[in-house]
């Protein structure tokens, strides 16, 4: 996990996040990047089908999959600043943090407001204690009270998900291309309606804790033959790499293994455990030995 020093921006960021649940970082990005990106991505939103279901929208497009549509895509997943913030505010429940899902949205003129939701809802797990996730909005069009920009309810986040009753404040930040949105998965949340003329672009990038299942399937987004192609600290976030004590391994070791194109036909388990798990599992080996 990355330090964030007294100096770091990251710093400011987490304690928006802490306090209200979401933050904008303006200009985190070139404009020239995020014009790179939607170039890719702009036949792909031209062939993808709208989605099906109240909750994605009958006039909303959707797909993922992006770190293998366009080498642009990487920039946005691996931007320093974000995962440092992320990891800061994810770090106390997990040992790693993983790629949840990476998608691009497209809201048409028309959509409604969608269901009001928290993301972190997607697993079972105790609410109110634990962070589960980060979202990051990446706009691709610029984001208005007209168009379906983010309604976000702040300070509905941690312990305020666990009340039943709608919270009273709802905003709707206005942001654009190059600045990153990032609220909590526990932050009540919803797209908005779409009452202009034109559509809305997005891209979303979610980190989640490294021992859960993620909401996208990344070994089958991006198999081996794939991520061979990505840089170690991608393929990592994608799930190339285990998470203490032995999740997620290969035939007992790293996945990481399978990116080497050397693999042998036999493997021998290695262990992957926390220190204090490697310390009790030493210390009960000694006592066994003396004993004999």
């Amino acid at each position: 996990m990355r330090a964030i020093s007294a100096a770091d921006p990251a710093r400011s960021d987490v304690e928006q996040l802490r306090t209200h649940g979401w933050c904008v970082i303006p200009n985190l990005l070139p404009a020239h990047a995020i014009q790179a990106l939607a170039a890719d991505l702009d036949p792909l939103y031209a062939a993808t089908p709208f989605c099906q279901g109240d909750f994605y929208g009958g006039r909303t497009k959707r797909f993922g999959s992006l770190l293998k549509r366009s080498a642009h895509s990487a920039a946005l997943a691996l931007q320093p600043r974000i995962l440092a913030a992320t990891e800061a505010v994810l770090s106390p429940w997990c040992d790693t943090i993983q790629l949840n899902l990476m998608q691009a949205i497209e809201l048409h003129p028309g959509a409604p407001a969608q269901f009001p939701h928290r993301d972190q809802d997607m697993w079972a797990g105790v609410k109110g204690e634990v962070e589960y996730l980060v979202n990051v909005m990446w706009p691709l069009t610029r984001f208005t009270v007209q168009n379906g920009g983010t309604i976000i309810y702040p300070g509905s986040h941690g312990a305020e998900a666990l009340r039943e009753e709608m919270p009273g404040q709802s905003i709707i930040a206005e942001y654009g291309p190059g600045d990153a949105f990032l609220f909590l998965g526990s932050t009540l949340h919803g797209a908005g309606a779409n009452r202009s003329p034109d559509v809305r672009r997005a891209v979303v990038v979610s980190y989640c804790l490294g021992w859960l299942k993620p909401y996208e399937n990344q070994w089958l987004a991006y198999p081996p033959h794939i991520a061979r192609g990505f840089s170690p600290e991608l393929a990592a976030l994608v799930g190339y790499r285990q998470h203490r004590p032995n999740l997620g391994n290969y035939e007992g070791v790293c996945p990481s293994l399978l990116l080497t194109g050397d693999l042998p036909d036999h493997v021998g388990a290695v262990d992957a455990l926390r220190p204090d798990q490697a310390e009790a599992v030493a210390a009960h080996r000694a006592d066994q030995e003396i004993a004999a």
